[in-house]
Order: structure tokens, then C-alpha cells, then sequence
């Protein structure tokens, strides 16, 4: 009989082991072999700069695509769209989950309004506001306002409550959003609709849909023949209150946005992340959200892919849906702040053992590709851990080590050059991300100074920084405790409106 909780603390231990064996590895081999690591830096930097050129080219595909589409009238083309099994627009319902911890009036309204304001019939939407009964009573008061506020708008607008300490869940919020989901489903056997016709979004509390969202969904869910076999991915930027959010703090989310352009243009890496949507028969198929793990958007997509044996994937959307900078009123606890979040991103690490275990348990699954998605998600995990520490802190312990031996032969020589060409395309790469930065933001409010504008384009000479001290310690501290068996609890960000930072 196979021992489950063996197998899982393996998989578990492998992520974690793997970085911390590069990383100190090298740094001993740096006192006794200075030659291996410098062949293996020359190598990592050879390497690292094809793939940053091949990643800033991926990006560039992407936002002159997201250009293109942005423009389209959706809800026009998907009113017109084929389908091979008949169904059209007027078929569709879209389902929108709020899962609302202790999220105010500030952070939700818009989000709502958002809604209301796309280019889509809000009588066929759904708008679901799942609280959380810990979040408090003043919450729960909040949300009763909105439905009176928004309910007559849009076809029904639901307002549940999540019980607290249900058994087998933890405190995360794919407890929530399966509670949520499930009053959801009542509601739509009580009105006999179709579930298959039901496309389900669930956004984070902040998410504010652009007004093409659901028109492209509608779009892309029609046209799909596979459309219950895939999700449906947007573009998240960061964008509610970047105009007030700090410096770092808007980097850092810039780059996340910027990172998830690429992954539109790898399929075959691509997988749900944040806001995402799905077809509600697919969601009660496979049955929910986790309950009980911190990733819910993209352990949903394992879920489904384990589900449908490997015959699921990622539609990606080229539109985008905003979301809030994670920021503070001063640079400290902004960078706390935004390390426990992206900490809480790299926790996603925990879908490596995961899938491994769901492999074991599926014979149907090609080993082929059982081998390349396993690798590409524990790579994706491994270079973010391990890439920010190399580059900036184990490259030049060679020449600083290795003595004036060292220093005088051929390798010793060449190894800052090397560096120097990574140097150089990564300087091309940060005026790229430069440019589209600028091009990608929202109107400037009207009570920030124009000189905002010039800070935006030059707050970009701080991503060295940036990287070298935020890039992969979050990465790092993840593995580490997963590892350990310290696994870590949901940490929900504080949203901030209307604050000003510099």
C-alpha cells in the first residue's frame, strides 16, 4: 500500500532542496573551485540573457496584441459569433464571485460599478458578494447596502455568508468562493438554467473589469468547441491607484503584469492566476475550489487538468481587469507589504507536490506530458528562487575569491564581460517595460501634479534594487517553509484608496 503522506513530504521537500542546494553549493564552491562557478556563472549568464531577450520579444507580441484587440466591439462579435452546437449570445449568463473578507464600500463599488458600466447586458449577469462571517458584522451590513444600492441593475445580485471553522476547511479564499459557488448553484437550479450556460468569474474584491471583459468572454466561451475544457485568463495590471501608490510598490506590480503578457504567449506554461473565469459546469464537475490550500486560481487549473486527464487549458483573453497596488503610507511597511504578498504568490509552490501526487493517482495522463508540466512548474518556482541571487550576489565572488590566479586566466578575464552583456540586455528590456508602462496607464487624476508622470517613467532605475532584494528572497522564504512543514496561512492585503505616495 503506497504511503500518501511519504510521497507528499517528498514532493514537498524537493522545491526547497533543489534552491538551496544551487545557492549554497555555489557559494562554498566559490572558496575551494573558483573555476567551476565561474564556468557555471558564464554559463547561468549566457543563458539568463537569451532568455530575458526571448521574454522581452514575448512581451512586446503580447501588449501590440493587447493594443489590437482593446479597440474590438465585443459584445458585437460575440452577438455575430459561431458556434457548432448552436448556442449564442443570448444563451449566455455571466456569474461574478466576490469572495469579501474586510473589504469596505471603497474597495467593492467600483468593482460593482464596473459591471454595470460594461459593454454587456447586466441582466444577464449574476453578482454573487460571498463575506466572510470572521470579516464582521459591519461587512455583512456593507453588502446589504450594495444589493439594495445595485440589485434592481443586473439579474440577481446575492449576498451569502460564509460560516466560520466549517470542518475539513482552513482560512482561505477558496473556502469562501466554494461557499459562495455553491449558493450560486441553488440559485440557478431554483431558475432550471443550464449550466454549461452559466460562465463563472471569480474576481478578488478590488477587481474592476474593463468594459470589453464580458463581451470577449462571451466571445471566446461561443467559439470554443472545447469551452468547458478550458479557462478563461485576462490581463490583471494594477491600476486602481497606481497614480497614489509608492515607487517600489508599483514596480514590483507592473512587473507581475508584465510577467503574466509573457505567459499569454506560452500556452503550454499558462495557467490561471488571480481573476480568472470558467464554465460553472466545469466548476461543480470538479468540485470547487480547494478549501483547504492557500492558491486557489491556480490549483483550480491543476484540478481541472487532472479531471479531464491532462485535456485542459488556459484561454488566454486580451483584455485586462484592474486591480489594486499593494501599498502603504510609508516605503517600510510597503515593502513589507508587498513581500508577504508576493510570499503568498510563490506559496503556489505548493501545487508542485500537488499535481505530483495527482499523477501518481492518474494512469490516464501521457508520461510525456506528465514529465514537461511537472518540469515546468517546478522550474518556474526554482528560477524564481534562485536567478535575483545569482546574478547579484554569487557572480562576483569568483574574481573576489579566486585570487590574482584566478583573476589572470582566461575565465577570470572574460567573466565580467559576460556579465556586462546580461547588463546590457536587461537595459533594453527596462526601456521597453519603460515604454509600455507609460503607454499602459490610466488617465491622471486631476489632483496629481503632471511631474507624476516623469516619476512614473523614471521610478524603473530602481528595479535593480528591486530584484536583487525583493526578486527571490519571497521565493525562497515559500520553499523554505514548505520544506519545513511550516506551512503558512492566507495573508489578505490591505487595500488603500486614495492615499498619496510618492
Amino acid at each position: 500500500m503506497r504511503n500518501d503522506k511519504f510521497y507528499r513530504r517528498i514532493f514537498e521537500i524537493i522545491p526547497g532542496f533543489l534552491t538551496w542546494s544551487t545557492l549554497i553549493g555555489l557559494a562554498a564552491l566559490t572558496f575551494v573551485k573558483p573555476m567551476w562557478v565561474a564556468i557555471f556563472i558564464i554559463i547561468f549568464d549566457l543563458y539568463w540573457a537569451i532568455r530575458v531577450g526571448y521574454l522581452t520579444t514575448l512581451l512586446v507580441f503580447a501588449y501590440r496584441r493587447l493594443e489590437r484587440e482593446k479597440i474590438i466591439d465585443w459584445r458585437k462579435r460575440a452577438e455575430g459569433a459561431p458556434s457548432a452546437d448552436g448556442m449564442n449570445f443570448n444563451d449566455i449568463y455571466q456569474a461574478i464571485l466576490f469572495p469579501v473578507y474586510k473589504e469596505g464600500p471603497d474597495v467593492i463599488t467600483p468593482s460593482v460599478e464596473a459591471l454595470r458600466n460594461s459593454n454587456y447586458p447586466s441582466k444577464k449577469m449574476i453578482v454573487v458578494l460571498s463575506v466572510e462571517e470572521r470579516g464582521g458584522e459591519d461587512v455583512w451590513k456593507n453588502a446589504q447596502v450594495l444589493k439594495e444600492k445595485y440589485g434592481r441593475d443586473f439579474f440577481d445580485f446575492i449576498v451569502t455568508r460564509h460560516p466560520d471553522k466549517i470542518e475539513g476547511e482552513v482560512k482561505v479564499k477558496g473556502a469562501n468562493a466554494t461557499w459562495g459557488a455553491k449558493v450560486l448553484k441553488e440559485f440557478i437550479d431554483l431558475h432550471k438554467i443550464n449550466y454549461e450556460h452559466v460562465v463563472i468569474s471569480c474576481f478578488d474584491a478590488d477587481t474592476c473589469a474593463e468594459k470589453e471583459y464580458f463581451g470577449c468572454l462571451a466571445y471566446h466561451y461561443i467559439t470554443n468547441p472545447r469551452r468547458t475544457h478550458s479557462s478563461y485568463q485576462p490581463i490583471p495590471v494594477y491600476h486602481n491607484n497606481i497614480w497614489q501608490a509608492r515607487s517600489i510598490a508599483r514596480v514590483i506590480e507592473l512587473g507581475s503584469s508584465f510577467m503574466q503578457m509573457i505567459e499569454t504567449q506560452r500556452l503550454e506554461k499558462f495557467v490561471t492566476f488571480s481573476s480568472h473565469s470558467m464554465s460553472f459546469k466545469t466548476l461543480v464537475d470538479v468540485g470547487y475550489w480547494p478549501v483547504d490550500m492557500i492558491s486557489d486560481d491556480s490549483v483550480i487549473y491543476w484540478k481541472c487538468f487532472l479531471y479531464f486527464d491532462g485535456d485542459y487549458s488556459v484561454q488566454p483573453m486580451y483584455v485586462t481587469v484592474s486591480m489594486d497596488v499593494a501599498t502603504a503610507n510609508a516605503i517600510i511597511p510597503t515593502i513589507i507589504k508587498q513581500y508577504k504578498q508576493k510570499r503568498r504568490w510563490a506559496w503556489g509552490v505548493e501545487n508542485f507536490p500537488y499535481l505530483m501526487m495527482g499523477f501518481l493517482d492518474n494512469n490516464k495522463i501521457p508520461l510525456r506530458k506528465k514529465i514537461r508540466r511537472a518540469f515546468n512548474l517546478l522550474e518556474s518556482h526554482y528560477t524564481w528562487a534562485v536567478w535575483a541571487i545569482i546574478v547579484t550576489f554569487i557572480a562576483p565572488l569568483p574574481l573576489i575569491f579566486g585570487g590574482v590566479i584566478f583573476q589572470q586566466t582566461a575565465l577570470g578575464y572574460n567573466l565580467p564581460s559576460i556579465s556586462g552583456m546580461l547588463f546590457k540586455t536587461s537595459v533594453v528590456t527596462l526601456l521597453i517595460c519603460m515604454v509600455i508602462s507609460m503607454r499602459l496607464l490610466p488617465p491622471r487624476p486631476k489632483d496629481v501634479k503632471p511631474v507624476k508622470r516623469l516619476i512614473m517613467f523614471t521610478q524603473w532605475l530602481i528595479t535593480p534594487v528591486v530584484a536583487a532584494f525583493i526578486g527571490s528572497t519571497p521565493a525562497i522564504d515559500a520553499q523554505t517553509r514548505l520544506m519545513l512543514g511550516k506551512y503558512m496561512h492566507f495573508y489578505v492585503t490591505e487595500k488603500i484608496r486614495n492615499k498619496k505616495a510618492a
